[in-house]
């Protein structure tokens, strides 16, 4: 019996993104658990956010993979401010991810259920992809190394192995009957 998990991700765009995400859905299918994506294994005829939120109820965790997405080669944040205090900011040269990097994340928050963000290098750390915003320590991977040195090193084995103790708890729980006190 496989535990069923949230799996997101943006639609990969380059080969070695695809191939992370391979790696990443072997590895939980190894685990037992059962990595579900909108659009991939999953399909709802409703809008988008109402098929997220039935998928995500149906889930035990969720796990976000913030790909690199968009790139600003000239930008500046608060341009042409007038408040103390603040200032304007190059964000020249930055990668930012999907938004809904940042909606799915916060909407499994919402529900309680675990969360872990993989965020690539280079993407822009914003909202819940700031670190410890959702309380938990969030992890970086570089593409351009190599993906097997990602998946056996300490850092993701040991994160990847505590966010799975949570979602079995969560998994473990929903069979237990509501208490009354």
């Amino acid at each position: 019996m496989s535990i069923s998990i949230f799996l997101s991700y943006p639609q990969p765009f380059l080969q070695r993104q695809q191939d992370f995400i391979e790696r990443l859905s072997n590895y939980l299918d190894q685990r037992g658990l059962e990595p579900k994506t909108l659009g991939v294994n999953n399909y709802d005829m409703e809008a988008p956010l109402k098929g997220i939120r039935r998928l995500m109820i149906e889930s035990n965790g969720l796990l976000t993979v913030a790909f690199r997405r968009y790139l600003v080669d000239s930008g500046s944040s608060k341009p042409e401010t007038d408040m103390p205090g603040s200032q304007s900011t190059s964000i020249s040269g930055t990668w930012f991810t999907s938004p809904f990097c940042q909606i799915e994340p916060a909407m499994a928050f919402q529900l309680g259920l675990p969360v872990l963000v993989l965020r690539e290098s280079g993407v822009h750390a914003d909202g819940v992809l700031e670190r410890g915003v959702l309380g938990t320590y969030m992890p970086e991977f570089d593409l351009d190394s190599p993906i097997d040195d990602y998946f056996q090193g300490q850092e993701f084995r040991q994160l990847i192995g505590q966010w799975e103790g949570y979602v079995r708890g969560v998994y473990a729980s929903r069979g237990n009957p509501p208490q009354l006190y």
